[in-house]
């Protein structure tokens, strides 16, 4: 079985004396009867996929909508001519988070990590922490492997999917993917990791998925930027030692509770929020007169 509690996923490293990753390693190998080298090199291609896909964007490209392209190129420019009122890093992240945000609504390569509509939150924060750190390929992919045990836990005690649990399910658990990750390769301990992906998803509770003519670009694109600004802001928290005061399991339980209660114009359905604005009710009828 896999874990299905950040307290039994814990747990479990302690007792064998191993680390997150590698917990998460061996419950892979086990789950589905696969050799260590193939669960590695499978993410491993993860890791390589997500590096090439932030390479790889297009500045000229735009949506079949229009509605997105382009914003990564003019943050691109703005790094080089300016100086940005959150840094160098953060600056880079925000770019990265653009480029694969586009890159989805444009049809190009991407991965889902954990949904398409947030394949921008970990390879923003893992490609730039790569960058400037100088982490090794295998310490990314372990990171991955951190990342991916912190999603699966969500996924099974609450969503992934904006139209189950809104957006909360999908840039809310892709940040505290990547929160986890960041402070497993920066060293942290266990519940350091345990308690950046708490931070990180307490910040994003509630949020609504109200996609814009019912397409993964507005506001979608640019919330990928705040899942991965999030993230880093949840792990630099953790690393300095300051505790979740509601354990991570919980606050994935609560996540749930209020996807559960959340009213169905607010899960994807494009019937309320950013949706039911004027302006988003005058792209979405423009469009459908453009079919």
């Amino acid at each position: 079985m896999a874990f299905e509690s950040m307290e039994e996923w814990l747990r479990s490293s302690a007792d064998k004396n191993i680390s997150t990753a590698e917990a998460v390693i061996q419950e892979d190998m086990s789950d589905r009867g696969v050799s260590r080298e193939e669960t590695w090199t499978q993410m491993s291609r993860m890791w390589e996929a997500m590096r090439s896909s932030e390479q790889d964007y297009d500045r000229t490209l735009r949506s079949h909508s229009g509605l997105v392209g382009g914003a990564a190129g003019q943050m691109e420019d703005y790094l080089n001519t300016c100086h940005p009122l959150c840094g160098e890093t953060m600056g880079k992240v925000i770019m990265r988070a653009l480029r694969l945000g586009e890159s989805n609504a444009c049809m190009k390569r991407i991965v889902a990590a954990p949904t398409a509509g947030a394949c921008g939150v970990l390879p923003a924060v893992l490609v730039t922490a790569a960058e400037q750190d100088g982490y090794s390929d295998d310490q990314m992919t372990e990171a991955l492997f951190t990342a991916a045990g912190i999603g699966q836990i969500i996924a099974a005690r609450a969503y992934i999917a904006g139209a189950m649990g809104g957006c909360q399910a999908e840039i809310g658990s892709a940040s505290s993917m990547a929160a986890g990750a960041l402070v497993f390769l920066r060293g942290g301990s266990p519940e350091q990791m345990a308690d950046a992906a708490a931070i990180a998803l307490k910040n994003l509770l509630g949020l609504v998925c109200d996609p814009v003519a019912g397409l993964v670009e507005v506001p979608c694109v640019k919330r990928n930027v705040i899942g991965a600004v999030n993230a880093m802001a949840a792990a630099d928290m953790a690393l300095a030692g300051i505790r979740s005061t509601i354990p991570a399991d919980q606050v994935f339980d609560a996540m749930k509770e209020i996807g559960d209660q959340m009213n169905s114009s607010l899960r994807e359905t494009a019937e309320g929020g950013l949706a039911a604005t004027a302006a988003g009710r005058a792209v979405s009828e423009r469009l459908r007169e453009n079919l």
